[in-house]
């Protein structure tokens, strides 16, 4: 489908800050004059359960809290929009393709002579979001909600002859083209987020062996001669001149504390992205209650007690404090890199998380990991496989950014499509 910026000529303002210019025969109307308010009240036995998220309404997803009060929800039918009263959930609506039932802070609205698709276009832009937001109150962010009755006095722009139904087609077949191109992209960080964590499990564990070339590191498949047996159902055979080592006698738990205000870096777990030995930045610590806390100092390796299937681990590059939530180690007999991604292998990981207590926050205790064998190498071989592994991993997150950036700049692109159509500022032509 074609489409045409308008000239300037063709619009006016609006008179409305969010939408700003408009074509000169679309008008602006308010939301309780378009659409009628459904308050029905339904129980989720007869009504399916709905949930209104940043995807759209969706059924009920497995990890939602689920409510006590299935009795009392609010009717949904095919083609009404649903929006997530609440600040917190800002972005969460969409028009339904469900008959069902959601909770009863979402604000739920049929749409009298609109086009569903419009409505779901119009309500998803990030400009609506911003001004339902400022229609809330409330004390703080999940409190804070913009209830029916201010929503019906927001104003929106209402298309001419149909002109709805055309860009709700127009914005489907975009919307599906960007969609099919992000996920591609998507499916292919997928792929280089395997291949690296493959690539690092076959070094680690000695399937493959690095050598270095004139142009930089080679692999090399090691023969069945070269491998015996670990003893260790984890990580199977292992180089000959390897040895296993219980995780104690190679490293240590420091435990060390020192005086909160006495360190200005703090780490908390929301500071380690899982998987991919990745600080990504420092927290506060001013928002933690006791006078000690947890200290490292500069190349120890901190790895996450809580929840070990999230796989955050990291080797320090300078000293400070961090959650109580950490293991904080020094490595004895293998370079700190190399004992992170030992650590960071998915057959370790999975074999901590199984030892794991607390139903609802599983924690693995040190002595657990203390008495797990891990593979030790002579230094020469240490230095190899740091360096291979530190070179090939900064030239596929290198290609990973990349991709994300311009998923980034795609969904952007998108979203100024979507903005721009709805509010008339192009003319789908056809």
């Amino acid at each position: 489908m074609e489409y045409r910026y308008r000239d300037a000529s063709e619009m006016k303002d609006s008179g409305v800050e969010w939408i700003g210019q408009i074509p000169s025969d679309w008008t602006i109307s308010r939301i309780d004059k378009e659409f009628n308010v459904r308050n029905e009240k339904v129980s989720d036995k007869v009504y399916p359960p709905l949930s209104v998220t940043k995807q759209g309404i969706l059924p009920q997803l497995d990890n939602v809290a689920k409510s006590d009060n299935g009795d009392n929800r609010k009717k949904v039918c095919v083609g009404d929009f649903v929006i997530n009263s609440r600040a917190d959930r800002k972005g969460s609506c969409g028009v339904s393709i469900y008959n069902g039932s959601v909770s009863l802070i979402c604000n739920v609205l049929t749409p009298k002579r609109l086009h569903p698709q419009y409505v779901h276009s119009l309500f998803r832009n990030y400009y609506f979001s911003e001004e339902f937001y400022r229609w809330g109150s409330g004390i703080v962010d999940d409190l804070w909600s913009t209830n029916i009755e201010k929503m019906k006095k927001i104003n929106i722009p209402i298309p001419m002859d149909k002109e709805d139904e055309k860009i709700a087609n127009f914005l489907d077949k975009k919307t599906s083209q960007f969609d099919s191109i992000i996920s591609k992209k998507e499916v292919l960080i997928e792929k280089l987020e395997e291949a690296k964590k493959s690539l690092i499990s076959e070094v680690v564990t000695g399937k493959v062996k690095v050598v270095k070339t004139a142009d930089g590191y080679d692999l090399v498949k090691r023969s069945s001669d070269e491998m015996k047996d670990s003893g260790v159902e984890w990580l199977g055979e292992i180089p000959k001149n390897w040895e296993v080592n219980k995780f104690k006698y190679v490293a240590y738990n420091t435990n060390s504390k020192v005086k909160t205000n006495s360190v200005d870096n703090y780490i908390g777990l929301e500071n380690v992205e899982s998987k991919t030995g990745k600080l990504l930045s420092y927290g506060s610590s001013k928002d933690i209650e006791s006078d000690m806390s947890t200290y490292f100092d500069c190349n120890s390796v901190l790895f996450g007690k809580l929840r070990p299937y999230l796989a955050k681990c990291i080797v320090t590059e300078t000293t400070g404090i961090c959650s109580d939530e950490f293991l904080v180690l020094k490595s004895k007999k293998l370079l700190s890199t190399v004992l992170k991604y030992i650590m960071l292998d998915a057959y370790f990981i999975d074999l901590v998380n199984s030892s794991t207590y607390g139903a609802k926050m599983p924690r693995v205790n040190w002595d657990f990991i203390s008495n797990m064998k891990i593979p030790v190498m002579d230094m020469e071989e240490q230095l190899l496989i740091k360096n291979f592994i530190d070179d090939r991993k900064t030239k596929i997150d290198t290609i990973i950014n990349k991709t994300k950036l311009q998923i980034e700049k795609l969904k952007e692109a998108k979203q100024s499509l979507i903005s721009e159509a709805v509010t008339g500022k192009i003319e789908v032509l056809n």
